[in-house]
């Protein structure tokens, strides 16, 4: 009688690990950091179509990199856990720290227990309308690791060297074109490249538009010549 093949719990999940990170590096990376009014988000992007960073709630901001078909569905799904939770209980409820940790469960249940773990690196940001509370990044991982991130995180294949230059440029109290400029700048870096308006997508979560009183929302794409003119 043939024994069966025998595998490690250690190697598979070293397996699956290696192989979520080889098709997130596949794809073009993402920065999220905070400035003087709110949180911006840029990533390289050359669709007008596709998009890496969409709405999820009122003040929070999703965005993903990796296999678009999964963190596209990621993200309606937590479109619907938001709508529940706000229309059952109150808008108030909704916040990225419970989102982020609905997320991590399922990626984590996905990793643990598929064969195919998913390719996908995501974050969840919130902007507070209170200037004196801070806002919130979560980063989280294929295998729904969960890391809070201040001040800027990066998401995608080349996050280290993009880190290291964000490291050096970043500053708290940026204003937006100052921190745009320097997400791009970050982008570029590890090739040393400069990177053209219309092969960039960017959004912001605006602290100012959420305290007005028409609307709550405080999610909005930078396009065109805005953005052009913020990056002059």
């Amino acid at each position: 009688m043939t024994m069966p093949f025998y595998v490690s719990p250690e190697q598979v999940m070293q397996d699956r690990a290696d192989y979520a990170r080889k098709g997130i590096a596949r794809g073009r990376s993402l920065v999220a950091l905070e400035y003087a009014g709110g949180v911006a988000i840029v990533a390289e992007n050359p669709s007008r179509t596709l998009f890496k960073i969409s709405e999820i709630y009122d003040h929070i901001a999703f965005a993903g990199v990796g296999k678009y078909n999964e963190f596209e569905m990621l993200k309606l799904a937590g479109i619907r856990h938001a709508d529940l939770k706000g229309y059952t209980y109150s808008r108030e409820d909704v916040t990225a720290r419970s989102l982020a940790n609905a997320y991590a469960q399922t990626l984590g249940q996905v990793f643990t227990h598929e064969m195919k773990p998913y390719e996908v690196e995501i974050l969840v940001a919130s902007v507070s309308v209170d200037p004196a509370l801070p806002s919130e990044l979560f980063h989280l991982l294929y295998d729904g690791t969960v890391m809070d991130k201040h001040g800027f995180t990066v998401l995608g294949g080349e996050a280290e060297a993009i880190t290291t230059a964000m490291e050096e440029a970043y500053a708290d109290g940026l204003e937006l074109s100052g921190a745009l400029k320097t997400a791009i700048k970050a982008l570029g870096a590890p090739d040393n490249r400069e990177i053209a308006a219309d092969q960039l997508e960017a959004a912001i979560l605006d602290r100012e538009a959420g305290t007005r009183a028409i609307g709550r929302r405080s999610f909005r794409r930078l396009v065109g010549d805005e953005l052009s003119a913020l990056l002059v």
